[in-house]
């Protein structure tokens, strides 16, 4: 084996899967976020890609502290490089991931890390979600993050489990990023789609059945609604790659960033980012990514 070859068959480090899963995902061309072909009035492509460099080194050394640690000091190494909120979904998925010991499998170790939360954790992680100030958050009755952290963060992630994508898959276990998200990626790539194409298609069909809850919060239960319905319409408009299928992909990704790009699907891009490094973590996106 040359130099070369003893290169590539060398696996990516926990960091490194991190930030090419938040690059790739903050890449593709997905309908109503940014990308580099698109930025909003107020946050741009560069800053996703700076916040997702920021954040790889706090997820390098994850498996050796606190979950809730991790989640804070990601988001304040967010914070050196942009003051806008760009990944908090982000690192609230991928940091159980990263935590998991190398050995294991991810979806065995995220429950083990999951079931091992504090009160610490606790705190640590509605201190981060303070210093984030993600958009569209609201008031609740229950473990509303501005109120003082319950001691139980796993318990305050299960109910606001049916509002929140994000929180629902600490509750689940990952579930939909296991059984959804890794295994239609795998079978785009595996099809011989172009990693790129891959998650914008998966993109869709997780829009289709997921309504997006960033939307829900800020627009509504029935434009998250109506978003899925036309996420529906554009997967069954013809294969990727298709006219039929650019033209109805265009025709969402106009609908998403009218009102004022409130109608971004943010959280649907935190569950790919999380899908794309289970792939990157476990081997199954093999490199060249862009080859």
């Amino acid at each position: 084996m040359n130099h070369a070859d003893t290169l590539l068959s060398r696996p990516w480090t926990i960091g490194q899967c991190a930030a090419l899963a938040t690059l790739l995902e903050a890449t593709a061309a997905k309908p109503g976020n940014v990308h580099r072909g698109a930025d909003f009035e107020d946050v741009t492509y560069p800053e996703f890609v700076a916040a997702g460099i920021a954040i790889a080194p706090v997820l390098e050394a994850a498996a050796g502290r606190p979950l809730g640690a991790t989640i804070l000091a990601a988001v304040e190494a967010t914070r050196r490089v942009t003051p806008r909120n760009t990944n908090l979904g982000t690192i609230l998925l991928l940091a159980p991931l990263a935590a998991v010991p190398r050995p294991q499998s991810l979806a065995a170790g995220v429950s083990t890390v999951l079931s091992g939360l504090s009160a610490d954790d606790a705190r640590d992680c509605y201190a981060a979600i303070r210093l984030a100030a993600p958009g569209g958050l609201g008031r609740v009755d229950e473990a509303d993050v501005e109120a003082t952290a319950p001691s139980d963060l796993l318990a305050a992630m299960r109910s606001a489990a049916e509002r929140d994508l994000v929180a629902r898959q600490y509750a689940d276990g990952f579930r939909q990023v296991f059984e959804c998200v890794v295994p239609w990626l795998s079978a785009g790539l595996t099809a011989g789609m172009a990693p790129l194409d891959a998650i914008v298609h998966v993109h869709l069909r997780l829009m289709s059945e997921f309504p997006d809850s960033l939307i829900g919060r800020k627009c509504g239960a029935a434009v998250a609604q109506r978003s899925a319905k036309l996420a529906a319409e554009v997967v069954d408009s013809g294969p990727p790659g298709s006219d039929a299928y650019h033209d109805a992909l265009a025709d969402l990704d106009f609908w998403l960033r009218s009102d004022g790009h409130r109608r971004n699907p943010g959280t649907t891009a935190d569950l790919l980012a999380a899908g794309l490094f289970v792939l990157l973590r476990e081997g199954i996106m093999k490199e060249p990514l862009f080859g």
